[in-house]
């Protein structure tokens, strides 16, 4: 039965190299190469946002053939606004790693 209390946010939702056909759910400036699971996991903990449950042995259902990872997040507000709050704390965290 689906569950309306929370939400599945995908690793394939920020990863730039991705089309938007093929799962990338923003705008290219707002998605970094690569993202990994504990990438997201940070970023959604500096966002205020505590994972209740997580799994990297998963496909994104667009792409079978390659392994991918989502966290489940509870339901606060919009899952735009909540991809858009994770993206920001991503970009500042590859800024950081990059210098």
């Amino acid at each position: 039965m689906k569950d309306y209390d929370h939400v599945v946010i995908w690793l394939d939702y920020f990863n730039k190299t991705l089309s938007r056909q093929k799962g990338r759910r923003l705008a290219k400036d707002r998605c970094i190469f690569d993202p990994s699971l504990n990438e997201l996991i940070e970023s959604a903990n500096d966002a205020g946002l505590k994972p209740t449950a997580t799994d990297d042995q998963v496909r994104f259902p667009r792409r079978p053939f390659v392994r991918s990872g989502y966290i489940v997040l509870e339901k606060k507000m919009p899952k735009t606004k909540i991809l858009n709050k994770i993206a920001d704390k991503m970009i500042v965290k590859r800024a950081k790693q990059s210098k």
